[in-house]
């Protein structure tokens, strides 16, 4: 590789770990073998650890293909929360130095947490005005980067397959694919449900028994909620609003149920989806349409993660106070809840899973009071000490 115009040594700076896997292409990066790709549904998943005398161990993961390693990173990065959190359910928050925008991270599960001291104050931004740049890399210095480096080609314009080659041979190895949702034009490889990502992650970080610590309360809990779900006749229809809207000028995004890692706790609860049978995905509605259907409950997307509880309040009063919005039979029956982020781990998973269950279905899961229902120590699907102990390494 030739000099790098920015005066960046081209002889990599990461001799005891190196990038698996060739860079093809036109413009994005595409997955390492044909063989290997899937439409997201079926198909085998490699999350095994291949070890060697010489190279260490390996992991894999489309796009990247096989990246290898001869130790565990200590330093790391997380574009999207959903990689950042399957890192701090591994424990290691001290070695994280970058998220996209840290300000979004649902920071009040962590502190559901008993013993568990999980703080962004010090992780840099690596998005300035939704864009980035690349010596962002070469600052932050990290043995990892858990993002999926074709997402990046969305998010940047300067940004190709070349630049990745670059960070991932001088700085260190990309390992993340774009699991939030399906469907992309751009995303032509496998597609991984969160447990599986995260098992190649924890493989990578070689904690293996923190993921299957993780794996069985995850199932446990899915256990519970499967045992106790009411009939699909006797549960509420939802609607699916982003937090984000425009309450003021009554325009709002809302949302269908969907099959990816955004809407994963309401496929496992088996929402209701009050739009699913008017909009395929997205779509924008004023309050005469979300009258139309009139759902019985509905629930903010990115309530938990990018507002404050000030601030959710304060769009819940412009939709009571307004004329149509007063109509809804969500508002008159006071079933306006905060929703989950769309980039969702393990540890937040959990957390909204039972959120959205008490709000749902309160007689079969416990009633929802706020945020402040997520630290009651009663009624809960999951042991929080028990997340807690996993993530401080008390397996």
């Amino acid at each position: 590789m030739a000099d790098d115009p920015s005066g960046h040594e081209a002889p990599t700076r990461r001799d005891y770990m190196k990038y698996g896997g060739a860079v093809i292409g036109g413009g994005l990066l595409a997955g390492c073998t044909a063989d290997s790709r899937s439409d997201g549904d079926s198909g085998p998943t490699d999350t095994g650890t291949a070890t060697d005398a010489d190279t260490g161990y390996s992991v894999t993961m489309e796009p990247m293909g096989t990246v290898e390693f001869e130790k565990p990173p200590k330093t790391w990065l997380a574009f999207l929360s959903t990689y950042g959190d399957m890192g701090i359910a591994l424990g290691k928050a001290d070695g994280l130095r970058g998220l996209w925008n840290p300000e979004t991270m649902p920071a009040t599960f962590y502190d559901s947490l008993p013993g568990v001291d999980v703080s962004f104050a010090d992780i840099t931004p690596i998005a300035v005005n939704g864009e980035f740049d690349k010596e962002v890399f070469y600052e932050l210095d990290c043995d990892v980067h858990l993002t999926d480096p074709n997402w990046l080609g969305l998010l940047s314009d300067d940004w190709n397959e070349a630049d990745a080659d670059e960070i991932a041979t001088q700085v260190g190895p990309f390992l993340g694919n774009y699991i939030r949702r399906r469907g992309d034009d751009w995303h032509d490889y496998q597609y991984y449900s969160l447990y599986e990502a995260f098992e190649i992650v924890a493989e990578a970080f070689d904690e293996r028994e923190r993921y299957e610590a993780f794996a069985t309360i995850h199932d446990e809990m899915q256990a519970i909620i499967n045992e106790r779900l009411p009939p699909s006749e006797d549960r509420p229809t939802v609607g699916l609003v982003s937090v984000n809207s425009d309450f003021e000028a009554g325009s709002f995004s809302v949302y269908s149920v969907q099959n990816w890692n955004n809407h994963k706790q309401y496929q496992d609860l088996g929402m209701r989806g009050a739009f699913d049978a008017h909009i395929e995905g997205n779509g924008d509605w004023d309050y005469e349409q979300l009258l139309e259907v009139d759902p019985d409950a509905i629930v903010f997307q990115y309530g938990f993660s990018h507002v404050s509880t000030e601030e959710f309040e304060s769009r819940m009063e412009t939709m009571r106070t307004d004329p149509v919005g007063s109509q809804l039979a969500a508002v008159q029956n006071d079933r306006l809840y905060r929703g989950g982020s769309a980039y969702q781990g393990p540890v937040v998973n959990l957390f909204q899973t039972e959120a959205a269950a008490r709000q749902f279905y309160p007689e079969a899961f416990g009633e929802w009071n706020g945020i402040e229902t997520l630290r009651e120590g009663s009624l809960t699907l999951f042991d929080r000490q028990r997340v807690a102990d996993i993530i401080n390494g008390d397996i």
